[in-house]
C-alpha cells in the first residue's frame, strides 16, 4: 500500500482530532513486536488515526526512532509525536468505509 505525503494543513487537522483521542496503543519493555503491529494495523483499520503511548523510560531520540520503524514498517504516517504520545494515520483503503470522525 503506497501512503501519499501529508501536508501541514492535512496534519494540524489530524492532531487537532488526535487530542479528544484516548491512547488506543501503548508500547512498552517489549518493544515493537509482530502482536504489535498485528494490533495497530487493527486499530488504523478500524479508525484511520490512532494514539500510541510510550510507557517505560525510553529517552527522546529512541521514541523517535521507534516512531520511524512503526511508520516504515506498519505502512502509515506520524502525524505528530508530543513528550511520551505519537499519533499515526493510514487512509482507509475503501472512502466509503472511512471513519466519520476523519471525513
Amino acid at each position: 500500500m503506497e501512503n501519499t505525503p501529508l501536508t501541514g494543513a492535512q496534519k494540524s487537522k489530524l492532531r487537532a482530532l488526535g487530542q479528544q483521542l484516548d491512547a488506543t496503543l501503548k508500547l512498552g519493555k517489549e518493544g515493537i513486536t509482530p502482536a504489535f503491529f498485528g494490533e495497530l494495523t487493527r486499530a488504523l483499520r478500524a479508525h484511520e488515526l490512532v494514539k500510541l503511548r510510550f510507557v517505560g523510560d525510553a529517552d527522546r531520540h529512541a521514541r523517535a526512532a521507534l516512531c520511524e520503524k512503526i511508520t516504515a514498517e506498519g505502512h502509515c504516517a506520524c502525524v505528530g509525536v508530543v513528550g511520551h504520545t505519537a499519533l499515526f494515520y493510514r487512509q482507509h483503503a475503501e472512502p466509503a468505509a472511512k471513519p466519520a470522525a476523519v471525513k
